[in-house]
C-alpha cells in the first residue's frame, strides 16, 4: 500500500519533544513505527543526558537543542513557569540552528503539544508539520471546543455546568480535565494549549496515541467536522504484544532504580495465582501524601490481597515513612520503580489502581487489565470516566468532602474490581479491548492503515 520502503529512506522526519519521559516515549515508539516503514527518524529534545549517551536508539537518530538552563538546572522539581518559559524563548532559536546545521535536510516535523513553537520552525524551513497529540482524542475534542469557544463551559459564575460535546457522553465538571476549569492554577499549562489550539492551521496532520476501536465515535465526529485525527496507537511497547522489545532502555536516567528491581518484582509476581494481585502505581511525577498511603495500606489491609506497590517518596522523607507500610509489608511487594509493561502482562495481576495517566491507561488498556481510577488533575478526571463510563473497565475511587479517599472505599473498589457482581464484565471489556489494540497495528489494521497513509503523504510532499 505504501511507497516503497527504498523510496522512503530519502525521507528524514524530525520529532520535537519537551525532555519529559510521559512525552519521550510515546513519540520514542511513534518514531519507531515510522523507522518501520523505512522512513529516517531523528528525535530532538533538551535533556542534557544526550550529551553523554548514545547517539541512537532503537533506530532513532537522537539530538540535543539547549532550553537555555544550565546543565545542573533540576528540570524534574523544577519551577515550572520558569523553565517552560526558558524552553519557549530559547527552543525555537537553538533547534532552528539544529535543522540549519544537520547534514540531512528533513521533510516533515512531528512535535509534541508543549512545544508548540516547532510548528513555527517547520514553516520557517518550509516543511509540512504534524502534531503528536499524546493524550486521548476525548481530550483533544474537550480543548478544541474550549479554547475556541465553540461550547460553553464552566466559569466562576456556573461552576456546575455539565458539558455535551459531538461524539462523548456529558462530563460533569470534576469529568473534566483541570485545565478548562474556572479553578485551574497552572497559567502556563492554560497558555501553551491556548497556543496550540489558536495555531491548528499550522498543522496538517494530528497522530494521535489512540486506536479507533477505542474511541471510535469521538474521532467519527473530529473527522465530520472538518478536523481530521488520525489514530495511530497505542503506542506502548511492543512488549505488550509479545514481541521483544527494539527500544528496550530508556532515554536518560529517569528510572535509576530499574537494573536491580525489574526482576524482584517479576520473580515476586510468578509466585503469585493468576488475576489475584493489586498494581499500585501513580506515574512517574506524582508522589504519595501521608494520608494516601495511609488509606490505601489500610485499604489493602481489608482487602487482604497480594499487592504490587510503587510508592514515590520524597528523598528527604523517605525514612519516616516506613513505618506506615512496615505493618503490611508480608502482605505484598513495596518498591519504588516497577517495569510497568511487564507487570501488567503479568497472568498474576488482576487490577490496576491508577492516577490515570494516559500512558498508563493506553498500556492497561492494551494489556487487557481492569482499573480503579483515581484521578488527580490535568487528563485523568476524563480518563477515568472513560474507564468507568465509555469502555466499563473499572471502577473510580471516590473522595470524601474533603478530598481526600478512605480506606474502605479502597477496599470497596479492588473487591468490586476483583470479585464483585460486575467482576466478570470488567474482564471481558478489558479482554476486548486488548484484542482490538492488537488488531488496530496489526498489518492491515486502523492505525497501521494511517501510519501508512501518513507515511505516503509524506513521501509524497517532498518527492
Amino acid at each position: 500500500m505504501g511507497s516503497t520502503s527504498h523510496q522512503n529512506q530519502q525521507t528524514n522526519v524530525l520529532l520535537v519533544t519537551v525532555a519529559a519521559q510521559g512525552h519521550i516515549n510515546p513519540m520514542l515508539r511513534l518514531g519507531n513505527l515510522l523507522v518501520s516503514k523505512g522512513l529516517h527518524v531523528t528525535l530532538a529534545t533538551h535533556d542534557y543526558a544526550l550529551t553523554h549517551s548514545s547517539s541512537t536508539v532503537g533506530g532513532i537518530h537522537l539530538e540535543f537543542f539547549s532550553d537555555g538552563l544550565p546543565e545542573e538546572y533540576n528540570r524534574q522539581r523544577a519551577d515550572f513557569n520558569y523553565y517552560m518559559n526558558s524552553l519557549c524563548k530559547h527552543g525555537p532559536i537553538n533547534l532552528s540552528a539544529l535543522i540549519q546545521s544537520h547534514t540531512r535536510k528533513f521533510s516533515c516535523i512531528i512535535n509534541t503539544p508543549f512545544v508548540p513553537w516547532a510548528a513555527d520552525i517547520a514553516a520557517q524551513f518550509g516543511l509540512p508539520c504534524a502534531m503528536a497529540w499524546i493524550q486521548p482524542c476525548t481530550i483533544y475534542q474537550i480543548y478544541y471546543c474550549y479554547y475556541n469557544r465553540l461550547n460553553d463551559f464552566p466559569t466562576e459564575t456556573t461552576p456546575n455546568l455539565n458539558v455535551k460535546l459531538p461524539g462523548l457522553p456529558s462530563f460533569s465538571p470534576e469529568e473534566l480535565p483541570s485545565f478548562v476549569l474556572p479553578s485551574n492554577t497552572f497559567p502556563t499549562f492554560d497558555s501553551i494549549l491556548n497556543e496550540v489550539f489558536h495555531n491548528m492551521h499550522k498543522i496538517k496532520w494530528v497522530l494521535g496515541n489512540s486506536f479507533t476501536e477505542l474511541e471510535n465515535d469521538v474521532i467519527m465526529s473530529m473527522n465530520e467536522a472538518g478536523r481530521p485525527f488520525w489514530p495511530v496507537g497505542p503506542l506502548v511497547p511492543v512488549s505488550l504484544f509479545g514481541k521483544a522489545d527494539e527500544i528496550g532502555g530508556d532515554l536518560s536516567g529517569f528510572d535509576k532504580f530499574k537494573s536491580d528491581k525489574k526482576t524482584d518484582c517479576l520473580e515476586w509476581l510468578d509466585k503469585q495465582q493468576p488475576a489475584s494481585v493489586v498494581y499500585i502505581s501513580f506515574g512517574s511525577l506524582i508522589f504519595s501524601s501521608d494520608e494516601q498511603i495511609e488509606s490505601i495500606a489500610s485499604g489493602l489491609r481489608v482487602s487482604n490481597r497480594p499487592f504490587l506497590w510503587v510508592v514515590k517518596l520524597p528523598e528527604n522523607q523517605e525514612r519516616k515513612k516506613v513505618g506506615i507500610l512496615e505493618e503490611i509489608k508480608d502482605q505484598g511487594l513495596i518498591v519504588k520503580w516497577s517495569p510497568q509493561t511487564a507487570v501488567l502482562s503479568h497472568p498474576s495481576v488482576g487490577c490496576f489502581l491508577s492516577h490515570c495517566g494516559w500512558n498508563s491507561l493506553i498500556e492497561s488498556v492494551t494489556a487487557g487489565v481492569p482499573v480503579i481510577a483515581c484521578p488527580q488533575w490535568t487528563d485523568q478526571p476524563t480518563n477515568a470516566k472513560l474507564v468507568t463510563d465509555v469502555w466499563k473497565v473499572g471502577v473510580k475511587l471516590n473522595r470524601d468532602s474533603d478530598g481526600f479517599f478512605v480506606a474502605e472505599e479502597v477496599a470497596r473498589c479492588v473487591e468490586e474490581i476483583m470479585s464483585g457482581g460486575r467482576s466478570a464484565e470488567f474482564r471481558k471489556n478489558a479482554a476486548e479491548l486488548k484484542r482490538a489494540a492488537r488488531e488496530a497495528v496489526a498489518d492491515g489494521g486502523s492505525s497501521d492503515k494511517n501510519i501508512e497513509l501518513f507515511v505516503d503523504e509524506v513521501v509524497s510532499s517532498c518527492s
